[in-house]
């Protein structure tokens, strides 16, 4: 799901990385969604979590699964894993180093889901088949036409450690897991062939060397833009503006020339269409396979890594909910031990489907606003005595009444 960028050492490859993604889900909880027709009422990250087998990563492997040729390139562990860690406690599980979690994509849902990516690139003819690797986070480096995977996705319980960490899981179900990375192959494609260097591709998207912003303010109802990963995700850069809109058109279906008919950003997605169709058959310009960060060689622990997580991505600044936030709920001093940001995690989907149904608002559109409102809670410790009906009501008021303001007053930033 805004991207944040990294070097590595010795390879000047920068991190891309897409967080609510992505797009900064650890910062605004924010899912990638794309409103496939301009209504948002489907939600389909907010379906069940991506299923296991019974044997994971971590237990004995599932001897029925067979190694293709691309996960045994990008599988391997290099540490010994450590014993029995998927039965330990989260707090004892915090302690352990990430390099020693024996994590794979091979065997796991991962796998099933880079192939369904590798067919849909093989029924548009499509020769380049990004390379895939576990790492901290989602991104695709520059310089390397390949995809890391957050290592969190490839075991339930470092799934379930990752909700209670940042209450959401950027790419948990199988639907959102794919649309990142069809975005993600689009930042690969570009790399591979050197996209970004074409005149057309500057005229339509803007350059891709100009600086990433710590901040952007998306117009909700812009329609220059495609809209697949939240928050509005393409306006950010014309690098995530060019995946974003290859995402959307590689998706099965060609439903792009339908859900954005009298759109401007029909120019962009035509653009897309024409590239793909002239690299056909075409030599790369760019082949590494090289892994930057594999979780294989990191040895932050899990808790080193949250903690740099909250830090890195906590809010400072004053938003336009804060006032009536703090009244709302109760300060940390009272020491209650129900979060207001669980509370409205929680009911998220009622208040988002209620407030829809009476301002006729897009749920899309109304999500950013719920999702921010998660954070700032999450940001000022912000706790409930007791959730009852009268706090939900109060609460869809205060709601309604800034999504109105946040949206129509052009008040709202996202931060990089």
């Amino acid at each position: 799901m805004a991207k944040r960028q990294r070097t590595a050492a010795g390879a000047g490859a920068k991190k891309k990385c897409t967080k609510k993604a992505k797009r900064k889900l650890d910062q605004l909880l924010t899912p990638s969604r794309h409103v496939e027709s301009a209504d948002a009422a489907h939600d389909p990250n907010r379906g069940p979590l991506i299923e296991f087998p019974v044997a994971s990563a971590g237990s004995k492997k599932s001897k029925s699964t067979k190694p293709t040729e691309s996960t045994k390139r990008v599988s391997g562990a290099s540490r010994k894993p450590a014993k029995h860690w998927s039965k330990l406690p989260n707090e004892s599980l915090l302690d352990i180093p990430m390099r020693e979690l024996g994590l794979s994509i091979e065997g796991t849902p991962l796998e099933k889901m880079q192939q369904t990516l590798y067919s849909e690139l093989a029924a548009r003819a499509l020769k380049l088949r990004p390379h895939c690797w576990l790492s901290d986070e989602w991104f695709a480096p520059d310089g390397i036409p390949g995809i890391a995977i957050p290592f969190y996705l490839a075991h339930p319980k470092l799934i379930r450690l990752e909700r209670q960490q940042m209450l959401d899981v950027e790419g948990g179900t199988r639907a959102w897991c794919m649309k990142i990375l069809r975005h993600e192959a689009g930042h690969a494609f570009d790399t591979a062939y050197a996209l970004h260097k074409k005149k057309r591709y500057r005229e339509v998207f803007g350059s891709y060397s100009k600086p990433y912003p710590e901040f952007y303010r998306p117009k909700p109802h812009s329609k220059n833009f495609v809209q697949h990963l939240e928050p509005w995700y393409a306006q950010s850069h014309p690098a995530e503006d060019f995946a974003e809109t290859f995402a959307v058109w590689l998706k099965p279906g060609n439903r792009w020339r339908k859900d954005y008919a009298g759109w401007k950003t029909m120019k962009k997605l035509e653009l897309v269409d024409q590239l793909m169709a002239e690299i056909v058959g075409q030599p790369m310009k760019v082949r590494s396979r090289r892994q930057i960060d594999p979780v294989s060689k990191l040895k932050k622990t899990l808790r080193e890594h949250y903690e740099q997580r909250h830090q890195r991505y906590a809010i400072n600044y004053t938003t336009s909910f804060d006032e009536d936030l703090v009244r709302l709920f109760q300060p940390p001093e009272t020491k209650h031990s129900r979060k207001a940001a669980t509370f409205l995690q929680k009911h998220r989907n009622e208040f988002c489907r209620t407030i829809a149904q009476w301002t006729g608002e897009y749920r899309y559109n109304i999500n950013q606003v719920i999702r921010e409102m998660i954070e700032r809670c999450r940001g000022l410790d912000l706790r409930i005595e007791k959730p009852d009906e009268r706090l939900k009501r109060d609460t869809m008021i205060m709601m309604t009444v800034h999504t109105m303001n946040y949206l129509y007053r052009g008040n709202h930033q996202v931060a990089l």
